[in-house]
This record gives C-alpha cells, sequence and structure tokens, in this order.
C-alpha cells in the first residue's frame, strides 16, 4: 500500500481539495480526500484508516493531479532521432490500409515514452498516420513501457480506425505516387466505397451462420471496418480545414458510426455545427508554426470556441509535431487564450481519457481508478513549474 499527504489535490472530477491525501493498494486509488491528523503524517483520508508501516509519500504542499492522457500522438511509431529505418507510422502501399494495426510497430523502447513520463503524461492513444484515407487500427497504452513488452501496456486495444481527409492523402498518393485519392472528393470516395463493402462483408458474414460454405473468404480490412459499423470502436478522422471537418461528420453520419475529429484546426468556423452535435474533439497540435495551408487558421483560441459551442473538447500534441513531454503547454496556453482553468484541466485528463473510452480507469483522482498521478512542484500552468514524481498504477516511474 501507499499513502500520499500533504498535498493539494485535483481530482478533476471533483472540486480540489487542501491538505489532502490519497491511499493506494494494488494499483488503484482506495481512499481521497481531507485528511485527519497532522498534515505530513495523517492517521485517515477521507474517513478510511491509514494503516501503519507503509509506504507514506510526502507531496511537501505541492499539487497532484491524475496524469495527463493525450489523445493523439504516435508514440513508439514513428518521429524522434530514429530516420527511415524508425518510419512505421504510415503503409503508404495503398490508400486503404484499414487491416493494419498499430500495436504490430510500437517499439516500447522508444524515446518518446520516457519524454511522456517526464511530461507528466501517463496515458496515450497512439495511432497510424494521416498518410492514407484509411490508415488502420489506433490503441490506448501507458506510457511506463520503457524496455518492456508492448501488449503489457495496453490499456485499450483497439481502440479507434484512423482515417484522414485534406491534404495528407492527396500529397502521400495522388502528388508522390500519382494515384487516388488526388482530390478531397477522391479521398471521401475511398472511404466511403469500404464503408459499403464492410457492410455488404457483414451481410455475407450474416448469411453463412446457417450455413458456414458460403462464407466469404477471409478479409483484415473488412474485420477491423465491421468493427466501427458494430460501434466496437470509432472512426477518428484527420481534418484540418472547415470542409474537411464537415466531410468527416457526413461520412460518419452516413454510416452512423463514432467518431471523433482529430486536429480541428478550423474548428472555430464551424463551431456551432459541432456543438449542436457534442462533437469529440482532438484539438492540435497548436503549438507550432502553421506547416501548410490548411493549418492557416492555428490558434490557442480555438479550444476556448470549441468548447463553449458544446463540443467535448481534448487538447493534443500529435507527437512528435509536438513533443509529448510539451501538453502542458498547449492546455497552459489554450487556457491564456480564454478557455477556463477548469476546462483546460480536463482537456488534457478526463476529456481525453473518455474520448478514447478509458475514462473509467484514467483521467481523474476517484476510488477504483487507476492510481496514476504526478507530484508537480507549482501549478502545471505556471512556465516555471515542474515534474517532481510520477505514479504508474501506483508505482513510481520518476
Amino acid at each position: 500500500m501507499l499513502a500520499v499527504v500533504n498535498a493539494r489535490l485535483y481530482p478533476i472530477t471533483s472540486r480540489p481539495i487542501e491538505n489532502g491525501a490519497l491511499l493506494v493498494d494494488g494499483g488503484k486509488i482506495v481512499a481521497i480526500g481531507a485528511s485527519a491528523g497532522p498534515s505530513a503524517s495523517p492517521t485517515s483520508v477521507s474517513g478510511v484508516p491509514i494503516p501503519p508501516d507503509i509506504q507514506v509519500v510526502d507531496a511537501g504542499g505541492g499539487y497532484v493531479l491524475p496524469g495527463f492522457v493525450d489523445a493523439h500522438a504516435h508514440l513508439g511509431l514513428w518521429g524522434e532521432w530514429y530516420g527511415w529505418a524508425g518510419q512505421d507510422g504510415n503503409e503508404s502501399s495503398s490508400a486503404n490500409t484499414a487491416e493494419v494495426r498499430a500495436i504490430d510497430a510500437i517499439y516500447p523502447e522508444h524515446t518518446s515514452f520516457k519524454d511522456a513520463v517526464s511530461g507528466g503524461v501517463t496515458t496515450a492513444q497512439t495511432t497510424p498516420g494521416s498518410g492514407n484515407a484509411l490508415g488502420g487500427e489506433m490503441l490506448v497504452l501507458k506510457t511506463n513501457g520503457h524496455g518492456r513488452v508492448v501488449d503489457q501496456m495496453v490499456v485499450r486495444n483497439p481502440s479507434g480506425m484512423k482515417a484522414a481527409l485534406g491534404e495528407n492523402p492527396k500529397r502521400f498518393h495522388g502528388l508522390v505516387q500519382h494515384r487516388a485519392p488526388s482530390t478531397r472528393m477522391g479521398t471521401a470516395a475511398i472511404i466511403r466505397q469500404a464503408f459499403y463493402k464492410a457492410q455488404d462483408y457483414q451481410r455475407k458474414l450474416a448469411a453463412a451462420k446457417d450455413d458456414p460454405t458460403k462464407l466469404p473468404d477471409t478479409d483484415l480490412q473488412m474485420l477491423n471496418l465491421i468493427k466501427v459499423l458494430n460501434h466496437e470502436m470509432p472512426l477518428r478522422i484527420h481534418a484540418h480545414r472547415a470542409d474537411d471537418i464537415v466531410t468527416a461528420v457526413r461520412l460518419a453520419e452516413e454510416f452512423a458510426v463514432d467518431y471523433s475529429i482529430e486536429h480541428c484546426t478550423d474548428g472555430a468556423a464551424v463551431a456551432e455545427f459541432l456543438g449542436s452535435r457534442h462533437a469529440k474533439v482532438n484539438l492540435g497540435p497548436s503549438l507550432g508554426s502553421r506547416g501548410k495551408v490548411e493549418t492557416r487558421a492555428l490558434s490557442f483560441t480555438n479550444a476556448a470556441v470549441l468548447q463553449a459551442a458544446g463540443c467535448h473538447v481534448s487538447i493534443i500534441t500529435d507527437h512528435p509535431f509536438v513533443a509529448i513531454q510539451y501538453l502542458v503547454a498547449c492546455a497552459a496556453l489554450s487556457c491564456a487564450a480564454g478557455l477556463p482553468e477548469e476546462e483546460a484541466l480536463k482537456a488534457v485528463t478526463i476529456n481525453p481519457a473518455i474520448t478514447v473510452g478509458v475514462g473509467d480507469r484514467v483521467g481523474s483522482l476517484e476510488v477504483g481508478k487507476d492510481a496514476d498521478f504526478v507530484i508537480w512542484r507549482g501549478h502545471p500552468f505556471k512556465v516555471r513549474s515542474k515534474v517532481e514524481k510520477v505514479f504508474i498504477e501506483g508505482r513510481q516511474v520518476l
């Protein structure tokens, strides 16, 4: 067991607690709240006695928050200094690679995992890139996997099917390889055609239940897309420009699938449209330059506009495009640009946890959830604050 005492607790889903404490057992939070007794050696947590002779961590009055969650990154897949040998984010042999799975390419010793922990990020959704109209399955994992087996890091697999609209598929395929798609309508058509084929395949499987001789040949693309049709995982659609964002919603609604909008750089232009649907938006990366035409509307004000319109906003780094350890900076700058502090904290904790389907385990400090928490020396949104200690499932990893 472990007790963290003398803490300024930010549970996220409830009000902050001064001189708070939390009690951990078996990697889970078993008690959280105000402590009784001296601040550095309390006798109980929210009425639950602290057993004698257990490990006690004195937070020294520091801020204790849940580990941050990045809803869109490429941890372990590509980026950093690995060069072409480590570029495993886009299977560019086809514009539709719905059959591939990110888990098969995750490198647990990748530098990005250590960087994530250093910035207080304990959970991340890692995803194939946006080079293809359909890019494959993604997963959610804990970031304490340095040198471990990737399967031991998984929180949810799969957690979504990557789709992409806009400039990237046009460039990867139309411009570079001189094949479809070369236009935005071509990209949408590839996605649409794939889901119609998946519906046909689903009907064939149903028809074969009573007669196995009618079973169609195994098709990994179709089997993965059927998971989206069956609401086993959402479609996560890369879209920067306003018209691409609307196309993403159109496609998702056409097939009645769950979805999130990834990046949503021009989202403020269609905020009312997205808000009317309470759309899940994974917003970013915002800490950088306008690297292509469709990111001309890049601004930290977008989070406040989308949140006020009724969207479910998560702030992302899209690591390596913004280093994952600076997720907190992205949230702080969004706060400075108008997003209320409480909402900015939610945008890197409980909101992304819910969006990626693991809100029952992480994203807030609550009894029964994983003991993933960070002790900060100073408020996380202050530039001179620093991560002091990081715990994942009750084990100190920094």
